[in-house]
Formats: structure tokens, sequence, C-alpha cells
């Protein structure tokens, strides 16, 4: 059985030797911190709850649909540093240049990470597939066949708040990925029970979505995307995104006191 603690310096090595993490037209800002990564059983129950219409629905597909014979899926979260947070904490209708560059080009580099997983991982002699960057991979109704933060869920990461966003004990402000592969690591623990533990309930991410897409019922994924097609993209293209309810919240770098 492969070492968890092995694979989370393959990921912490490849991010921070990689060029992509520095953004040169803005003096060389880093976007991505130290990374984290858990381990979930590919036939975890909460995988198979996954396809419930309350919850993403029945299109969402399980690890063994991705890959025959999965036995577990590495999700880790990659927490964007603290000039990309702070600098979105400033303008509050829209997002700084610096968010804009740590959601495009922050993918870019998640992308490739889970490739080099991939190929690390292959090179083990297993196999091993992102469905993120997979051709079975889809979006229906703004609900992906795959969601990174239920998995990150699962895999002992997280738990949700208001915004939909999962807080880690590194906060709620970055990317996450995933990989799902036949060769065994040991399942990394799941220390709470209820999805919105880490959660206090403050409100602060209701204040601060310029889209009005959150409330204590939770968040209207209507209103944020249509935000962002008519106020976002026209102007920022090709860059877009928002990430105003993951900055300027008690969340946005740790998981908050109650």
């Amino acid at each position: 059985m492969q070492s968890v603690e092995n694979i989370r310096e393959k990921v912490a090595d490849f991010i921070f030797c990689s060029p992509m993490n520095c953004v040169n037209e803005l003096g060389e800002m880093q976007i991505f911190e130290t990374p984290l990564v858990g381990v979930a059983h590919a036939e975890d129950q909460i995988f198979q709850k996954l396809k419930k219409e309350e919850i993403i629905g029945p299109h969402h597909m399980e690890p063994v649909e991705w890959l025959h014979g999965a036995q577990v899926v590495i999700s880790y979260f990659l927490p964007f540093s603290h000039r990309v947070i702070a600098s979105n904490r400033l303008l509050k209708e829209i997002p700084s240049t610096e968010w804009l560059y740590g959601r495009i080009e922050g993918q870019a580099l998640n992308n490739a990470l889970a490739s080099y997983l991939i190929k690390e991982l292959e090179g083990l002699g297993g196999k091993a597939i992102a469905p993120a960057l997979d051709t079975r991979f889809s979006v229906v109704n703004r609900k992906s066949n795959w969601s990174e933060r239920h998995v990150a869920f699962i895999a002992g990461l997280g738990t949700f708040n208001l915004s939909k966003s999962l807080i880690t004990k590194k906060g709620c402000a970055g990317r996450y990925g995933s990989v799902i592969t036949n060769i065994k690591f040991p399942i990394t623990e799941r220390p709470y029970k209820d999805i919105y533990e880490y959660c206090n309930n403050c409100g602060a991410c209701i204040k601060r979505c310029p889209a009005l897409a959150i409330s204590e019922e939770g968040k209207d994924h209507g209103l944020c995307s249509n935000f962002i097609d008519e106020n976002i993209v026209p102007r920022f293209k090709p860059r877009y995104g928002c990430g105003k309810c993951q900055t300027g919240v008690p969340c946005e770098a740790s998981i908050p006191n109650k």
C-alpha cells in the first residue's frame, strides 16, 4: 500500500516547483500556498448519496463508474496565497485582478497537477484518471457529474458553508482537484459528522455577495452564475470569477471560531 504522506509531498513539490504558480505580470505573484490532501475510499457510501436529486442528481458518477477497479480517490485543496485573498477583500462588486489570475491561471496549474499525478500513479503500475479532465465530464443545470467540493468533503478535507464553499483547515479560498486510482492508499480520517460543521452561520458571506445570491437558506447558483455572465465575463474576458463570498469572511483562510 502506498503512503499518503508520499503523495502529499509530490503534490506540494509540484505546486512550489512549477513556474505556473508564479504570475510574472503581477510582480511574480504566487498563486497557491501549501496544498492539503485527503484520500477517500472509492466505494464510500456517501458517493451513492450524491446521486440523490436534492444533493446533486442521478447524473453524478461514482468513482467505480469513472474507473473500473477504482480503490481510492485522492482529493486536494490548493489554498490561494495571502496576496490573492487580501486583494479580493477590497473591491465590493468586482473581483481583483489577482483573484482573476488565481481563478484562471490557477485552474490551469490545477489541471497540470492532476495530469502529473496520473503519470506518477501510472508509473507505480496503476491506472488513474482525473474526472475533470475526462471527456465524460459534463455539467447539467449547473451541476457537474463530478463535484470536487463534495469529493473533498468525503475525503475529510472540510465541510460546507452558506455560500456552498468548502471550509478546510486552510479556509475556503482556493481550488479543488481529484484523481481516481486503482492503487491502494490509506483512507484519511473524516473528523466531522455534519456537512456544515465548520460554518458558524455568521452571515458574512451573505453581505459580501454582489449578486445577492446567498441567504440563510443557502446559495442560489443561478443568480451567482448570471451575475458573473452578465457583469464579469464581458468586462474581464478571457478571465472571469468573483470569490467575494470566499474573501473578507471569517472562513477565508481557516476554520472560524464558533
